[in-house]
C-alpha cells in the first residue's frame, strides 16, 4: 500500500442502535481499502478506564486503555480521540478513519473536537447516524435516564434515552438505514420528519462510501441546532406520522404554560423549538422534549433586547435568521415550537398552546405588568444550588 497524500479523512458514525452502527462501520471498512475504525468502549468506565480499539477490515489491530478524566468517560474519549487519529495520520497508510462512537455519545461533540484539530493531519469528511427504523419509535419514546439503561457517559449524566436518540438523529448530514427494504413506511416517515434535510441511505447502498468523503461543516450544523436559528421541520402528515409547526407573536403566560407542561410533553414523542415568557421579556428560551421528558434552558437574549452596538458581536447567521422573521413591535421575540409524533392531535395541541398565551387584556397591560406575573419557571431556569 502506498502512503496517503494530504490530511487523513475522518468520518464519525453514531447511533444508539448498536447493531446498525456496527454494520455501518463494517460496511465502510470493507468498501474503502485502507480504512481503519477507532472505537472507545465506555462500558469499562466503572473500572476507571475507557477501552480503545483500532481495527481494519480483517479484524482488530490494537487495543489500549485510557484513564477517566474527572470521573467522566466522555471526557476521556475527547482527550484520547485526536492523538489516536493523529497517530494514524502520521503513519500515512490509512485512507479513511472511521470513528465509531459508543452508544450514547452524541456526534456533535466529537465532530467538533475533530474539526477543531483539522489541518495538515486531519479533516472531518462526514458525520453519520446509523438507525434501525424498527427501534426508532421505542427509543424516542423512552423517558428513562441513560444511567438506568447502563448507558451514562458520566456520573452526572442525566440525559434520557429519548432525547439522546433525538439529538443523534437531528445533527448529522447522513442517516444510514439498516434493513431499509423491510422498514415500515411509518418508521421511515418519522425519521424523515425529525430531520428532513439529512441524506437517507440504505446500509447496502453504493453511495455510502462516497458520503463518508462528502465533507461536513460543523459551524453550519451547530447553527442549525441553535434554537434561535434552527432550520426546524415543516408541517407534515404521512403514514400516520404528523409534524405540527406552531407559531405565535404573543408571549406565554408563565403560570398557565407551566401548568400545561405535562400535557404538552406527552402530546408528541419529540418536540423542540424556542419560546417567549411574558415575565422574561429579554430571554430566549429553548424547548426540547422526548419520551415525556422536557428540558427548558436559557439560550441567550432575544436580539430585540440588545443595544445596537452589541449586534456586531452576534454571529451573522443569527442576525440573518432574526431578520427573516422580524416583527415591528416585538422584533425576533415569538414562539416557534415543533411537535412530531404518530397520532398527533393537531387541534387539541393547538388549543392547549393557545390557552397559554396572554389574553387581549393581559397583552394590553404591557411589559412592565407582565414582569409581575407569577414566576412559575424560576424553579426550572434558576434552580437553587
Amino acid at each position: 500500500m502506498t502512503a496517503r497524500e494530504g490530511a487523513l479523512p475522518v468520518v464519525v458514525v453514531a447511533g444508539l442502535h448498536a447493531d446498525a452502527r456496527h454494520q455501518t462501520v463494517e460496511r465502510l471498512l470493507h468498501a474503502v481499502p485502507g480504512s481503519v475504525a477507532l472505537h472507545h468502549d465506555l462500558s469499562t468506565a466503572p473500572a476507571g478506564t475507557v477501552r480503545r480499539s483500532v481495527r481494519d477490515a480483517d479484524g482488530r489491530r490494537a487495543v489500549g486503555e485510557t484513564p477517566l478524566v474527572n470521573d467522566c468517560a466522555c471526557c476521556a474519549l475527547r482527550e484520547d480521540l485526536v492523538p489516536e487519529l493523529e497517530r494514524l495520520a502520521r503513519d500515512g497508510r490509512t485512507r479513511l478513519a472511521v470513528v465509531e462512537l459508543w452508544d450514547s455519545v452524541e456526534p456533535r461533540a466529537m465532530a467538533e473536537v475533530v474539526a477543531a484539530h483539522a489541518g495538515e493531519l486531519l479533516r472531518l469528511t462526514g458525520v453519520m447516524t446509523a438507525v434501525d427504523p424498527s427501534l426508532l419509535l421505542d427509543c424516542l419514546a423512552d423517558g428513562h435516564e441513560l444511567a438506568e439503561a447502563g448507558l451514562a457517559a458520566a456520573a452526572t449524566d442525566q440525559r434520557t434515552v429519548g432525547d439522546t436518540c433525538a439529538r443523534q438523529l437531528e445533527y448529522p448530514s447522513v442517516h444510514v438505514v439498516a434493513e431499509a427494504g423491510a422498514a415500515e413506511a411509518a418508521d421511515l416517515a418519522l425519521l424523515g420528519q425529525l430531520h428532513p434535510t439529512a441524506r437517507r441511505v440504505a446500509l447496502e447502498s453504493a453511495q455510502l462510501p462516497r458520503l463518508a468523503f462528502a465533507g461536513f461543516d460543523t459551524e453550519a450544523a451547530a447553527a442549525a441546532q441553535h434554537p434561535a436559528c434552527a432550520l426546524l421541520p415543516q408541517d407534515a402528515d404521512e403514514y400516520g406520522i404528523t409534524t405540527l409547526v406552531w407559531h405565535s407573536r404573543r408571549p406565554f403566560h408563565p403560570e398557565r404554560l407551566y401548568h400545561a407542561l405535562e400535557d404538552l410533553c406527552c402530546a408528541a414523542v419529540r418536540s423542540r423549538g424556542r419560546f417567549w415568557l411574558a415575565d422574561r421579556p429579554d430571554t430566549l428560551l429553548s424547548w426540547e422534549a422526548a419520551g415525556g421528558a422536557l428540558c427548558v434552558e436559557m439560550a441567550g437574549p432575544w436580539l430585540a433586547s440588545l443595544p445596537d452596538a452589541a449586534w456586531e458581536l452576534v454571529p451573522p447567521v443569527r442576525r440573518a435568521a432574526a431578520a427573516l422573521d422580524w416583527h415591528p413591535e416585538h422584533g425576533d421575540r415569538g414562539q416557534q415550537l415543533v411537535f412530531t409524533s404518530p397520532g398527533l392531535d393537531r387541534d387539541g395541541l393547538t388549543a392547549v398552546l393557545g390557552s397559554c398565551l396572554l389574553t387581549d387584556g393581559e397583552l394590553a397591560q404591557g411589559p412592565e405588568a407582565w414582569k409581575r406575573f407569577p414566576a412559575a419557571f424560576d424553579q426550572l431556569l434558576d434552580p437553587v444550588p
